[in-house]
């Protein structure tokens, strides 16, 4: 079998058989399985789910990294490589970052004497829920690398096509919880209580002016409101409404003075209703910041393939490389790309593809 058609058949593979965050067993056997039949010898970190393998000799460390879990989405496609997993997919492309890592990793086997240096593969398990990357990090994956790779398909560029960037290539994630409380009252007698959903509503758009009005225009924010809870039935105003959403910023200082003003808008509307609003931060990844130099490297690298390059601007959704950079003790020089190797005919997360 040529290499290219074994990479489509290990990613036909893993797609026919995804598994959830930290349940990634038999996708970790199947990669062990792959690994040392190509004479690469899986190295004994203390992982539930996950792999780590090790190429070269030397002192000088880099790594690759791939993502190996899926999303609790039911794939509805068609194709002849369907999921096989009820209400499992690998609808974010997972399946092709592992498929790439490996074909890298055998390839790297196969030129091991030239290589000046060590270069360690790491199948991250819990991407999507972050809790791969704190084990692999515990585990000690990622003692002495200095420098970390990793990718993302990306449908919306071209086959061939790739992008990255020296500086900001991938914002800091935020989710938040607002929960008004105030007074419930009959719908028919509104003076009797505060109604919590005009207070949410006008909230909601009050917050739409932080980013257009509190931010420096050269500086980019994005504040989403994703989720409206509240009420029960048609003839009672609630007592309380709850608001979700998230806050995405490339500089923590930005960051810091935006959630500032979320909770000086609220405690205004607050005081405006005679309400209780109370808002939770919850932090995810940190900003990751792309090295120059590897930036240039990669560009000069890829350009030698016959891959076209695009000059990407900070990008919001993916977090390649964010969670495991987050939670590294040391800091890493990283390089995270995003790419169109095949031809996928959707955008990110669908269930069609």
């Amino acid at each position: 079998m040529r290499f290219g058609e074994q990479l489509i058949a290990w990613r036909r593979e893993l797609h026919q058989h995804p598994e959830l965050s930290g349940h990634e067993v038999e996708t970790t056997a199947r990669l062990h399985q792959w690994l040392t039949h190509a004479g690469i010898t899986p190295l004994p970190y203390d992982l539930p789910t996950g792999l780590v393998a090790e190429i070269g000799t030397g002192n000088k460390l880099i790594a690759l990294r791939a993502d190996i879990d899926a999303l609790p989405i039911e794939e509805r496609s068609g194709v002849a490589f369907s999921s096989q997993r009820a209400g499992v997919m690998h609808t974010c492309g997972h399946d092709i970052h592992t498929s790439v890592i490996l074909g890298a990793a055998l390839k790297l086997k196969e030129r091991e004497a030239l290589l000046n240096g060590r270069v360690r593969i790491l199948f991250q398990p819990a991407e999507e829920n972050f809790g791969g990357a704190k084990s692999m990090v515990r585990a000690g994956a990622l003692r002495d690398v200095s420098a970390i790779f990793g990718m993302h398909n990306e449908p919306g560029l071209p086959v061939g096509e790739f992008a990255t960037r020296g500086g900001p290539f991938y914002a800091n994630v935020d989710r938040f919880v607002i929960r008004i409380t105030g007074k419930g009252a009959h719908a028919a007698r509104p003076h009797e209580g505060n109604d919590a959903i005009v207070l949410a509503s006008q909230l909601v758009t009050a917050l739409q002016s932080v980013a257009s009005r509190n931010v420096n225009t050269l500086d980019s924010v994005v504040l989403s409101v994703t989720r409206i809870a509240g009420g029960n039935t048609w003839n009672v105003l609630p007592e309380s409404v709850e608001l979700e959403g998230t806050l995405r910023t490339h500089r923590t200082e930005v960051q810091q003075n935006v959630k500032a003003r979320v909770g000086e808008i609220a405690a205004g509307f607050a005081s405006a209703f005679s309400a209780r609003i109370d808002i939770t931060w919850y932090a995810g990844p940190t900003a990751l910041v792309n090295d120059e130099h590897w930036a240039a490297f990669a560009t000069s690298v890829a350009r030698e393939a016959g891959m076209k390059r695009s000059m990407p601007s900070c990008i919001w959704a993916e977090r390649i490389l964010q969670s495991i950079c987050s939670r590294s003790p040391a800091r890493l020089s990283a390089l995270a790309a995003i790419a169109r190797m095949v031809y996928i005919t959707r955008p990110l997360i669908r269930t069609k593809h």
